[in-house]
């Protein structure tokens, strides 16, 4: 009888202990949800790609001549490239470049970098030039003459890049003397710098614009 009491004595207290360790785990479990209510929510700091589209630069590049030259020095011949790069926003400015360096890319860089440093402005007129003008550079001519909607870029060579970059459309174009690229291009350019805009001239004159192109 002793041993059935005991028994039993050890099943009540087994009884009352896991409910004693149901209880413990229902309040542990409120406050830890009570915990994660009063945790302030943290802001995600994972930052957003934007992903950039590259922008189309205006101004548009040519190589005219790429050259392999040497310098004579005391210890021997010193190798370098020279390169002629045309720059230009076919919108009235073109310019061109020439530079030196021991490998071509650099050169070129060179080139383009001293080239926007000497820009000319062409007026343009109808996608022309507004009259005829002669350039000379060293043994070299280039004669540039005015044309119609339709008759395109006549020249070539270094002058059909100048005058491409400028923006010019209808031109009609004869290379004289030097065929030297650079020598062609120094033409092309100091052609362009001495064209005279109408109304400028038509000031000089005292007149208007249309009086001096007889438009009605």
């Amino acid at each position: 009888m002793e041993e059935n009491k005991e028994i039993q004595e050890t099943e009540i207290s087994n009884e009352e202990q896991t409910a004693q360790d149901a209880v413990v785990e229902e309040e542990s479990s409120q406050e830890s949800s009570v915990q994660e209510e009063k945790k302030p929510q943290r802001k995600s700091r994972r930052r957003k790609i934007e992903t950039v589209e590259p922008v189309e630069s205006e101004w548009k590049e040519q190589v005219v001549q790429i050259r392999r030259v040497t310098k004579v020095v005391k210890g021997g011949k010193k190798l370098s490239f020279r390169a002629i790069v045309i720059v230009g926003n076919k919108k009235g400015q073109v310019g061109m470049g020439v530079a030196k360096a021991a490998e071509v890319i650099i050169a070129i860089q060179k080139a383009v970098a001293d080239a926007r440093k000497n820009l000319v402005s062409v007026p343009l007129y109808n996608a022309t030039i507004p009259h005829m003008v002669t350039g000379t550079s060293g043994a070299g001519s280039v004669i540039l003459r005015p044309a119609s909607k339709g008759t395109g870029v006549i020249a070539g060579g270094a002058v059909r890049a100048v005058l491409e970059l400028a923006g010019v459309e209808n031109i009609l174009s004869k290379s004289l003397g030097s065929k030297s690229p650079l020598n062609a291009a120094n033409a092309t350019l100091s052609a362009l710098k001495t064209l005279r805009k109408f109304k400028d001239v038509a000031a000089v004159r005292g007149i208007s614009v249309k009086e001096m192109l007889r438009q009605k």
